[in-house]
């Protein structure tokens, strides 16, 4: 071992360099302002596809971002390369502020939240009608999600063909949700129009038909479809992930996502719900403070009775309000 004297100004010495490297901490962060704009079209395994001027950009988180996430509808600031070649990689470097995040969570006592898409204005809740049946509390769920993320939702029933929609439609009349039939041997035309101008979610179980929907509306696109299980009567996962697909001759997007088997509402605010039903809204100021709207003393019945608004809404709403203590197979 090389032992030294008092004199430690030696030029021989040798200095370990930092592991961290030589460049010094600070606080100020790029402002990146020459950053190109994109939208988030995917993201898989950490790549993330965006679409910058017309041209598709692949890209990594940069890391000053931490941990905030990038989801699909994401509008996003890139440096790098922007050039869109074979092998080239840009980088995230910021994400703008969203209009809208759809969440969920795997179950309703799971605290950790999963954002499925950003900066989307339309739900649509695809669902069959039949193979496989109808599962009304799904769709409750989805709906609570919806009024939660401030976006309109949209019914979107598939397989018309195979059984009449009249029962199911019958059912979700009082909520005043727009709905839509579709026959697997037609054009989806009556859709296509509802999803102009607009940026839509698709969301539903696997095999209800929702990417065979998304692959008749783009063309272009075609993604993998699967069948329903004949033992279980579930559908396969074939879609793994998210993508935002533009519409042609229109300015429209269509989000399509992977097919789940619960939505947990856990991260969900009850008190928000009401502001689905303006015509209730107004009743809820006579209520006691933290009120169910499920209990003795809410004054939405009295709302009611005093005929300003219709017995069948205040009953929709607690049916939205009930899912949350309810599993999706009810």
């Amino acid at each position: 071992m090389r032992r030294y004297g008092k004199h430690t100004d030696e030029d021989d010495i040798r200095h370990r360099p930092s592991r961290r490297g030589s460049r010094p901490r600070t606080r100020i962060r790029p402002k990146h302002e020459d950053a190109a704009e994109g939208l988030v079209l995917t993201v898989d395994r950490g790549r993330i596809t965006c679409l910058v001027d017309n041209r598709r950009i692949t890209a990594m988180k940069a890391r000053e971002l931490g941990r905030k996430g990038v989801v699909v509808g994401d509008l996003v600031a890139l440096v790098g390369d922007l050039s869109g070649a074979k092998d080239t990689l840009a980088r995230v470097v910021r994400v703008e502020d969203r209009t809208s995040v759809l969440r969920r969570t795997a179950d309703d006592d799971d605290p950790f939240e999963r954002v499925i898409v950003a900066n989307a204005d339309q739900l649509a809740i695809v669902t069959a009608l039949a193979d496989p049946e109808p599962r009304p509390r799904m769709i409750d769920r989805c709906l609570v999600a919806a009024y939660d993320a401030g976006m309109e939702p949209l019914l979107v029933l598939t397989k018309s063909d195979l059984a009449p929609a009249a029962p199911l439609l019958e059912t979700y009349a009082p909520l005043g949700v727009r709905t839509v039939a579709v026959h697997h041997h037609e054009e989806p035309d009556a859709v296509r129009e509802l999803l102009s101008g607009r940026v839509s979610v698709f969301v539903g179980h696997s095999g209800v038909g929702k990417t065979t929907l998304v692959n008749a509306l783009v063309p272009a696109n075609q993604r993998a479809t699967g069948v329903v299980n004949a033992v279980t009567g579930r559908g396969r996962h074939t879609t793994t992930s998210a993508l935002a697909l533009p519409l042609p001759d229109s300015d429209g997007w269509v989000i399509d996502t992977p097919g789940v088997r619960s939505f947990g509402l856990h991260h969900i605010d009850p008190s928000r719900v009401i502001h689905a039903f303006p015509e209730l809204e107004a009743g809820t100021e006579g209520c006691p403070r933290a009120c169910s709207h499920d209990e003795r003393d809410c004054a939405l019945d009295a709302w009611v009775a005093a005929g300003h608004a219709d017995p069948a809404r205040l009953d929709s709403l607690r049916r939205l309000l009930a899912t949350r203590e309810r599993h999706e197979g009810d």
